[in-house]
């Protein structure tokens, strides 16, 4: 049993606990990415986890990224993240003046939800499916193609 509950100390500070980030948002990349300045005047970029937005070059690339900009640019932002991604930013839960930007996207119809991303129970799929049914946003075009294959369409030439 001593080695049961060692074991398990050993193993608590490598569980992956969610940290928070708050600051004011100053920059819009793109509708899944975003810049903050903490308290600190320390920027952060930001991806918005679950949710892949058309890129820029891409049909309602530009859309998507005002639809975020109406949502945080220059409001308060808490994120909620676990993990950087290669680039060095930081994935996690937006909360901009206490909207929910991640689920927001979606409902707007400026973002897909990513199913590599995203556990297959999360809400996100029945608001997408929503904006969907209702040909909200980028879905008023029946051939709008997801960001990952438009990448690697692109990638592929």
């Amino acid at each position: 049993m001593p080695r049961l509950i060692a074991f398990l100390l050993f193993l608590a500070p490598c569980a992956a606990a969610a940290e928070t980030i708050e600051g004011k948002v100053i920059r819009i990349a793109s509708g899944d990415t975003l810049t903050i300045l903490d308290a600190r005047k320390r920027e952060h970029t930001v991806r918005l986890a679950e949710i892949d937005a058309p890129e820029m070059k891409q049909a309602f690339g530009a859309q998507s990224r005002q639809s975020l900009s109406a949502l945080c640019l220059n409001k308060a932002a808490q994120i909620e993240w676990r993990e950087q991604d290669p680039n060095g930013r930081y994935i996690g839960q937006v909360l901009c003046a206490g909207v929910n930007a991640n689920a927001e996207q979606v409902r707007r119809g400026f973002a897909w939800v990513s199913p590599r991303f995203t556990n297959p129970g999360s809400p996100l799929y029945e608001i997408e499916a929503y904006a969907r049914f209702r040909e909200i946003g980028l879905w008023a075009d029946p051939h709008s193609i997801p960001p990952w294959e438009w990448r690697a369409r692109k990638a592929a030439r």
